[in-house]
């Protein structure tokens, strides 16, 4: 089985500071809770794909898929988390979920989403941990790439199921 998940994040830059926004939508099983968008990989589909397929449906963002920043292992459960870099082009006012199933979205300040996730997501809490200290998750680099004035990043993330034995 494989599952993905999305982190948004958005980054501002004002009075020379750099401010991070995260965006997490409503769960469809708790409507009350906040949660980072994502679900299943279809056949043949590509982590990447599904990250934008993802936020897309979840959270009515279109954009354009940039770099991966970097990797997540979680070796009890076999999954992979891939984090790419997802240049958004179109915030849509309606979309798949808010439609069909009353999915709400809404921007965080980071230190709010962190509280949010850590009571009943902890492991995207972590994620979301690791890109706020400004590093990719693998390899300690930079989280992306120097932004204008009214730049904005959302970062996606797909996870896969069944790690090569090479890396167990």
């Amino acid at each position: 089985m494989k599952d993905m998940l999305c982190l948004c994040v958005s980054i501002k830059i004002y009075n020379a500071a750099l401010y991070f926004q995260i965006l997490l939508v409503s769960s469809s099983r708790y409507p009350d809770q906040w949660i980072v968008p994502g679900g299943g990989m279809e056949p043949e589909e590509e982590p990447g794909g599904a990250a934008v397929r993802e936020v897309y449906e979840e959270a009515g963002v279109k954009g354009k898929l940039g770099r991966l920043l970097g990797i997540f292992e979680n070796q009890d459960r076999k999954h992979r988390t891939y984090v790419y870099v997802l240049t958004v082009t179109e915030v849509l006012e309606d979309w798949e979920d808010s439609v069909n199933i009353g999915r709400k979205r809404e921007w965080f300040k980071v230190e709010d989403a962190l509280k949010v996730l850590q009571c009943h997501k902890p492991v995207h809490a972590e994620y979301l941990e690791k890109l706020k200290l400004g590093c990719s998750p693998t390899n300690g680099n930079s989280v992306g790439p120097p932004l204008s004035d009214n730049s904005s990043l959302y970062v996606t993330s797909a996870q896969t199921s069944g790690l090569p034995s090479t890396v167990r």
